[in-house]
């Protein structure tokens, strides 16, 4: 079994340098993503095809992004990582904040594998 703390480690490098094919690297094909805000599910994709076009649609909302994490909670084959959040906006978003705002949350995010792949991902604020 891989070092699932270096898959996700390269994940979240992939994803705050933009970089798409880096973060589908070590995806499942049946991969399923989830973002819950508040408590309420806002996106779910099926598949690593639906995960790639949400990815290049979000990449378009930022000028930058950070992921940094904060805490690891690693089992057998989940790890849940605390992470603060941090982006500027590259345009206006629906619930009011405006391009060149700065984004800045806290949350966690679960990563399930399945054959040496993350086969799901929970992003939580």
């Amino acid at each position: 079994m891989k070092n699932l703390q270096k898959v996700i480690e390269h994940y979240i490098q992939a994803y705050n340098q933009f970089d798409i094919e880096g973060m589908l690297m070590d995806l499942h094909e049946d991969v399923v993503f989830e973002n819950i805000s508040e408590g309420i599910l806002t996106l779910r994709t099926e598949g690593i095809d639906e995960f790639h076009t949400q990815a290049e649609k979000a990449m378009n909302c930022f000028n930058q992004r950070e992921q940094v994490i904060k805490n690891w909670d690693i089992q057998l084959d989940k790890v849940v990582i605390d992470i603060e959040y941090k982006a500027t906006l590259a345009t206006d978003l629906p619930n009011g904040m405006k391009q060149g705002d700065i984004l800045q949350i806290s949350g966690k995010s679960e990563f399930v594998f399945e054959e040496d792949k993350i086969i799901r991902i929970v992003d939580e604020a």
